[in-house]
């Protein structure tokens, strides 16, 4: 089932202006924003950034990172590496987590202090992974003729440029968890947002030189948009749909009165990874994309490991169809990974509450019987949710195959999930501190 959602009007935006602490938060975020904008705007010394945009055009690995970095990798900017050595490093993390006891412990009976301990050693990994995706950016870099400068110490450039580059995703990785934690929404996910939204001007005078004069490209381009406008209504539903388990509360006598025995429901989210089984799926794919792009740039003797490197780069780039096929796989388990470490749908432990407060589920004994219920529900609510997932992350790219244009790839499903999501989040933030102030000024009453 999915909840109505309903455009903000005049006064609901004053009062979110107005709200306690709301207004803070949303300056802060824009002024994060910004300093993530202007930094992607830096050029690295000694690269020609002219030579390399026109050489890495043809490359979809490029494209696609490019994307992802709001342009900052095109560029070669100070923030060329984004925010992708942080999402790997929480993505390895979370995984790790899930097969160390010692990480599962902090993870789940530690509290705040195990998530913070968590969290520094996803910090001091995510400088490990900069370091060494600098180290290869800049292989590749070394191999595309003319990017570098002749003028500079290639040497010296060579390792004040890994310097520069992971420092800048150490910065990068700073502001999305001051986002996080200070400003309004999810700051990884926010920058992402802002980097995809920051290319649509790009993509769209791409599809506007393409369909000009063309009546029938004109047509596909309008069933394009519609497949994507489609798309964006079920990620909507997909986000927002919660399947609900009735709980049966037990009366209470206090002197005279009866208090409780009220029934209310357990809400499951239908997709209760939201956007990052999205974001984890793609950096998953990306990185052996980005090793096997610079391994293809050597000289191999042999024609046959030359071949093999070949056909693997051909197999893992983002316009493959064994790419879409993994790219779905993955979206599918991590969604149901991301289910099973989420501290509010662990059937057992909800089962242990229910039975502690004297609820139940009509039908359904309390105990191990309630967590082997509530186990199944969640089973088949999260696969409907994953399937629905990995469904629409490829509908409107095999749209942009058949209409033939694929100039608007880079907004395709992938960014209009990450997109959409990104919104309905802010939204949903916003309408609590909304909430919160609404309550603030009744206990004031």
């Amino acid at each position: 089932m999915a909840q109505g959602m309903r455009m903000p009007t005049t006064d609901d935006l004053m009062s979110m202006w107005q709200a306690s602490g709301l207004k803070q938060k949303i300056i802060f975020t824009f002024l994060m924003i910004a300093a993530f904008r202007f930094g992607a705007q830096l050029p690295l010394f000694g690269i020609n950034n002219e030579v390399f945009m026109k050489l890495a055009h043809g490359n979809n690995i490029i494209g696609f990172l490019d994307l992802f970095s709001g342009g900052a990798l095109g560029k070669v900017s100070i923030f060329a590496l984004g925010i992708g050595p942080y999402i790997t490093s929480s993505i390895i993390i979370q995984l790790v987590s899930v097969v160390i006891p010692s990480l599962e412990k902090l993870q789940k009976e530690e509290g705040e202090a195990g998530r913070r301990k968590l969290a520094q050693y996803t910090r001091l990994f995510t400088v490990v992974l900069a370091v060494f995706q600098s180290i290869i950016f800049m292989l590749y870099l070394h191999h595309l003729p003319g990017t570098i400068i002749p003028q500079v110490n290639h040497l010296m450039f060579f390792i004040s440029s890994i310097i520069v580059l992971t420092s800048g995703s150490v910065l990068v990785m700073w502001m999305s968890e001051l986002i996080t934690e200070r400003g309004i929404g999810n700051g990884g996910s926010l920058i992402i947002f802002i980097g995809i939204l920051a290319n649509i001007p790009y993509y769209g005078s791409n599809t506007a030189t393409i369909v000009a004069g063309k009546p029938m490209m004109q047509l596909a381009l309008m069933t394009l948009l519609l497949i994507f406008f489609i798309a964006m209504i079920f990620i909507v539903i997909m986000q927002e749909a919660v399947r609900k388990v009735i709980i049966v509360n037990p009366k209470r006598q206090v002197g005279n009165k009866v208090y409780g025995g009220m029934n209310s429901f357990i809400p499951f989210k239908l997709n209760p990874g939201g956007v990052m089984p999205i974001i984890f799926a793609i950096a998953i794919l990306l990185f052996p994309s980005t090793v096997l792009s610079l391994v293809g740039q050597a000289n191999f003797k042999s024609v046959t490991v030359q071949n093999i490197v070949v056909h693997l780069n051909q197999i893992m780039s983002p316009d493959g169809i064994a790419y879409y096929v993994l790219y779905f796989l993955l979206i599918v388990a991590l969604t149901f990974f991301y289910a099973s470490i989420m501290p509010n749908m662990q059937p057992k432990d909800i089962a242990d509450n229910l039975k502690k407060y004297g609820s139940s589920i009509p039908g359904v004994k309390p105990g191990r019987p309630t967590a082997e219920a509530l186990d199944k529900i969640l089973t088949k609510t999260t696969f409907i949710g994953a399937l629905g997932l990995g469904i629409i992350a490829l509908v409107p790219s095999l749209a942009s195959y058949v209409t033939n244009i694929k100039t608007l790839q880079g907004i395709g499903a992938t960014s209009l999930i990450i997109m959409v999501g990104v919104a309905l989040d802010l939204i949903n933030q916003v309408r609590t501190h909304l909430l919160a102030r609404n309550y603030e000024s009744f206990l004031k009453e």
